[in-house]
């Protein structure tokens, strides 16, 4: 059994137009707002009318059984920003329901018909539940676990005053699980470090400036014995071990795991992007890969934002138009569907979901049509 505390927020029933859109000034724009946003979230023909939510499901799964975007999802059941960032509020039990006629989903008991869905509102309360019962992640954990805690992507600037590994143990080229090594630099109070190989930066497709650094993780390395004098090095071990560590890898503490459990939503403002990087080394993507985009917390980026991936239009010439005539750009055809999982101040780490063909460096990404 466990015990915490926990604040439920509220779920105002509201219609599917209503969503996180501010409120258009005419007439007009309300009625085009509202036809836009029908289209854009739309229900899927074949939605059932209900799903019992079991261990395994994710929010993903839930909106794409009952959604034909699933970044919809915040839409239908008018969720604000504060509980896009924490949605713990549906678990294995549950029934999530499909209101035909209201157009909105709502938790609600198997086999009940369609109703209003009342206003909850209760206050901050303890309760006891069986492991079991944990709210249900927004996508397969699995598949982004490594990336959420360890910091692959370092700032510019990150590592120039970041202590590094001076020496291994006498003999040894390099340190392993259980090994002792030497290091220099400031340690800040920190006890347990993640030891990187040397970044390689990663670049802006557009522009070509260096927007972050994508560092080789090594392991987790232990203060065993602090330096006593200015020119002695730290003693550290080896608990964790990925890759050998070698004398001019350098050390960042370990940090905080990151929650993540944000709602599957569309970014506030409009994003154009490209994809900087495959994680790996690869030169192509599919589904359940990780690809780095050239955007992050400075263009309003968040964790759970969902883009469409596109690939570039080739430019052709026309055979029926005149020699001078010049080259005509085909559309840029979308391909697929990324999600943001974890985000840096320029940079940011996306799960593939679903595409119908590879993802390579340098494509479109863009907010949702």
């Amino acid at each position: 059994m466990k015990k915490f505390s926990t604040a439920l927020r509220a779920i105002p029933a509201l219609t599917l137009a209503a969503g996180l859109c501010a409120i258009p000034a005419s007439a007009a724009d309300r009625a085009a707002s509202s036809s836009t946003q029908s289209t854009q979230c739309a229900f899927r023909t074949d939605a059932p009318s209900q799903h019992r939510v079991v261990k395994g499901d994710t929010l993903w799964d839930i909106s794409s059984r009952f959604l034909a975007n699933a970044w919809c999802w915040p839409q239908v059941w008018g969720m604000n920003r504060e509980q896009i960032r924490d949605p713990h509020w549906i678990y294995p039990g549950q029934v999530v329901v499909f209101d035909r006629a209201a157009g909105r989903l709502r938790i609600g008991e198997s086999g009940s018909a369609a109703g209003a869905l009342p206003e909850i509102k209760l206050s901050p309360q303890t309760r006891i539940e069986a492991l079991g019962r944990e709210a249900i992640a927004t996508i397969p954990s699995g598949a982004i676990e490594p990336f959420l805690t360890q910091p692959l992507i370092v700032e510019p600037g990150d590592f120039d005053n970041a202590p590094h590994v001076l020496a291994t143990e006498e003999g040894r080229i390099n340190a392993g699980l259980g090994d002792k090594l030497f290091v220099r630099g400031d340690l800040k109070g920190e006890n347990n470090f993640q030891a990187f190989r040397p970044a390689r930066p990663l670049k802006d497709p557009v522009t070509n400036a260096i927007l972050g650094y994508e560092s080789a993780y090594l392991g987790v390395v232990k203060l065993d014995r602090q330096a006593r004098a200015e020119n002695e090095a730290h003693r550290f071990v080896v608990t964790s071990s990925r890759e050998e560590i070698s004398a001019g890898a350098r050390l960042l503490p370990v940090p905080q795991r990151i929650a993540m459990n944000y709602a599957p939503h569309a970014p506030a403002a409009a994003v154009d992007a490209r994809i900087v990087s495959v994680y790996g080394g690869l030169t192509q993507a599919g589904r359940n890969n990780v690809v780095v985009i050239n955007r992050g917390k400075q263009d309003g980026i968040d964790p759970g934002t969902v883009l469409h991936l596109y690939r570039l239009g080739r430019m052709i010439k026309d055979p029926q138009a005149g020699a001078e005539q010049l080259p005509v750009k085909l559309p840029d055809s979308n391909y697929g569907t990324l999600f943001v999982f974890r985000v840096f101040e320029k940079l940011s780490y996306g799960l593939v979901m679903q595409v119908t063909d590879a993802v390579r460096i340098n494509d479109l990404v863009r907010s949702p049509e």
